[in-house]
């Protein structure tokens, strides 16, 4: 299996159907595939070799599509740069994977400049934007002209397709390592599971450095279906798009879908949205009035939602959109994750990764060919999260007796807020910088608008003074600002066990009383 196959079979099959709409500008399969060979030409000219990793640091685009099939057509390795980390976070990822080529757009052009100092292994910057060309870099446009379109390199099945950089629990992001046969899986999988029909059009509006939209554009990849493409979600935007463009299929996550449904242009009932089919929605949990509410402004649309984690490629289950029916909700399925997906098995294991019996809390671990190849230079975490086959994923559940897997705690010390993964530690290390402070403790509070909101809990060192307007602004000046504090707790000392290890069970807890889980 292979990631360009997709694009070969549309050429073959139907090479005049529209493949992409973004903004003023469509293409057909046929266009995009001659596009593609000649950017993977300008790659190699501009020194990419077999397994070479390529960067993207850039908002969602046309040319971002481009850059997916291109990569792997040359005989790269794709590195998706997250948009909403900061200069130093990007740096850790580009030198951590070697990258030695990035393309970036208008937004990112000075975090590209920064990020090409002196000695930096990044030597190739490509201006993907639509102005002028900054010194120094290569455009977009000028490269693709002056180059050859050239055989696709065809790399297929366990080769590393790409390195995807997620939170790290030890304060560093950890680069997960997915094969071709990895996200091709993952692909079969969402179409067989029905999140991808013939003939469809999808909207990506989710983060495309993101697995969650990788993933899923790989079902439509494998259909064949149109592409269309907005840069970043913007409630209105999106519905203007549905109506103009006939937008069939969306992958939203929770955050995205309250706004939607909240906006008074959606709920006042105006907009001909009668071309969506469905909604796909995952990376955190949603609230039942929020789904709710999104059943009434979006009457007729299926609603399905997958469960998963970068390092599944990213699927592990899929609640169906029959269980999101009126019909199908009387089974009480609406609060689980779904059931193991095609390409998976899922158990509920304990400490001695023994199953546990249907109904009892345990950690759920996957199985199957969507499990990454590991992180990237990091041999001891990828042992201790695939043992036997099987990636544990740090999330406490149960499973019932027909096989629903229930999210009730989380294991590892990771916030999910807004659909993004919060390591603590990250958060944590970052304010442990601040002069004033003695020691703090991270954790994850509930929030109507983000599922879970970063909350920190600090002790100042004696004599010394700081607010959480300062410590807020200092964190924001390391990490990126979905990682950053919301509130801030001032505590004379934090309650440790007798090993000297905080108890942030008991820091939740006051936050958590009366919910049934302690995670969003």
């Amino acid at each position: 299996m292979y990631l360009t196959q997709s694009l070969h079979r549309a050429v073959q099959l139907h090479p005049d159907r529209v493949a992409s709409r973004f903004g003023h500008r469509t293409q057909t399969f046929r266009e995009m595939a001659q596009r593609v060979a000649r950017l993977a030409g300008a790659l190699q000219r501009l020194g990419l070799q077999p397994g070479d990793r390529v960067g993207m640091l850039a908002l969602n685009s046309d040319r971002y599509l481009e850059y997916l099939m291109a990569v792997p057509w040359a005989g790269g390795v794709l590195n998706p740069c997250n948009v909403r980390w900061s200069v130093a976070e990007n740096r850790y990822a580009l030198e951590d994977s070697g990258t030695r080529i990035l393309l970036v757009d208008e937004g990112f052009k000075e975090a590209a400049a920064a990020l090409m100092t002196d000695g930096a292994l990044l030597r190739e910057v490509v201006y993907v934007g639509e102005g002028d060309v900054p010194s120094g870099m290569h455009g977009y446009e000028a490269l693709l002209a002056a180059a050859e379109p050239v055989p696709d390199q065809l790399r297929r099945g366990d080769e590393l397709a790409g390195i995807f950089y997620t939170g790290g629990t030890t304060g560093f992001p950890k680069g997960v390592m997915l094969s071709h046969n990895n996200l091709v899986s993952s692909g079969l999988q969402a179409r067989a599971e029905g999140l991808a029909t013939p003939g469809g059009s999808y909207l990506h509006v989710a983060p495309m450095f993101h697995l969650a939209d990788i993933g899923l554009a790989q079902a439509h990849w494998i259909e064949g279906n149109t592409h269309v493409v907005l840069p970043a979600f913007h409630p209105e935007q999106v519905l203007d798009c549905i109506e103009r463009d006939r937008v069939t299929h969306v992958l939203l996550v929770p955050t995205m879908i309250q706004m939607l449904v909240d906006h008074p242009a959606a709920s006042a009932g105006t907009r001909d949205l009668g071309s969506l089919q469905q909604v796909v929605y995952g990376a955190s949990p949603i609230s039942e009035a929020v789904l709710r509410r999104a059943f009434a402004v979006l009457p007729g649309v299926r609603f399905a939602q997958a469960y998963g984690m970068t390092e599944l490629s990213p699927v592990a289950t899929v609640l169906s959109s029959f269980h999101h029916s009126e019909e199908g909700q009387k089974l009480g399925k609406l609060r689980s994750a779904g059931r193991a997906s095609y390409c998976c098995e899922v158990r509920v294991v304990d400490e001695s990764d023994h199953e546990v019996p249907r109904g009892t809390v345990g950690e759920v671990v996957v199985r199957g060919p969507v499990v990454m190849q590991g992180y990237w230079k990091q041999p001891r975490q990828t042992e201790a999260a695939i043992r036997d086959g099987w990636m544990h994923t740090g999330d406490g559940g149960y499973m019932d007796a027909d096989g629903f897997v229930f999210i009730v705690d989380r294991m590892k010390d990771m916030i999910i807020s807004g659909g993004e993964n919060v390591f603590s530690i990250e958060v944590e290390n970052a304010l442990a910088k601040h002069p004033a402070v003695a020691a703090c403790a991270v954790i994850g509070v509930p929030s109507e608008q983000w599922g879970e909101a970063v909350h920190a809990v600090v002790v100042l060192k004696a004599g010394q003074a700081a607010s959480a307007e300062a410590l807020q602004a200092h964190a924001k000046g390391l990490i990126a600002g979905y990682k950053c504090p919301r509130s801030v707790e001032f505590r004379e000392s934090l309650p440790l066990s007798g090993a000297g290890k905080v108890l942030k069970a008991r820091l939740r807890e006051p936050f958590w009383q009366g919910r049934g889980r302690q995670v969003a």
